[in-house]
């Protein structure tokens, strides 16, 4: 298990120390602001229902799947209570976190859900996971989350929405 803590400590200085400049810092702040509590994906979904009556039913379901991954999310998060990563005083969290409970990552698992559940709607699989992906990565690199965290929220994502999606 230290290995593993280990591993999860070197690839998050790798994502906390490279690849930094002011756009691209800005760029996912922003991006993380609009996954707080699933928002991003909720909104995709809302608009898609307003747009496509014959594929409301399926908007629907995407916001109660998000909804949801977001509540088991925290279940696991209050019952795991893993406290969030902290570097260095020279490396602190880019931006401010809602908890101090880091695992799993509800931008990662909401962002999974969200993606897959948008997807069994009838949008674009390969963007939505691609935002997904930049979403889950974009913790570790703001410094809030560890890297396993964002590896088992999407896994949780995922699995839920695969459970719940039409």
């Amino acid at each position: 298990m230290r290995a593993l803590a280990a591993v999860d400590l070197r690839l998050l200085r790798l994502l906390r120390t490279r690849g930094h400049t002011p756009v691209v810092e800005r760029a996912l702040i922003r991006l993380a602001q609009a996954g707080e509590n699933g928002l991003l994906w909720n909104a995709i979904a809302v608009a898609g229902g307003t747009l496509s009556a014959r594929r409301r039913d399926d908007y629907v379901r995407a916001v109660e799947i998000v909804l949801l991954t977001l509540l088991l999310n925290t279940v696991v998060k209050q019952t795991v209570r893993r406290a969030r990563p902290v570097l260095e005083e020279e490396l602190p969290a880019l931006t401010p976190v809602l908890s101090g409970r880091s695992y799993p990552s509800a931008h990662a698992s909401t962002s999974f859900a969200g993606a897959r559940a948008l997807a069994a709607a009838g949008l674009p699989s390969a963007p939505l996971h691609a935002v997904a992906a930049v979403m889950a990565l974009s913790r570790p690199y703001l410094g809030v989350h560890y890297p396993s965290d964002v590896v088992a929220g999407a896994f949780l994502g995922d699995a839920i929405a695969r459970l719940l999606a039409r």
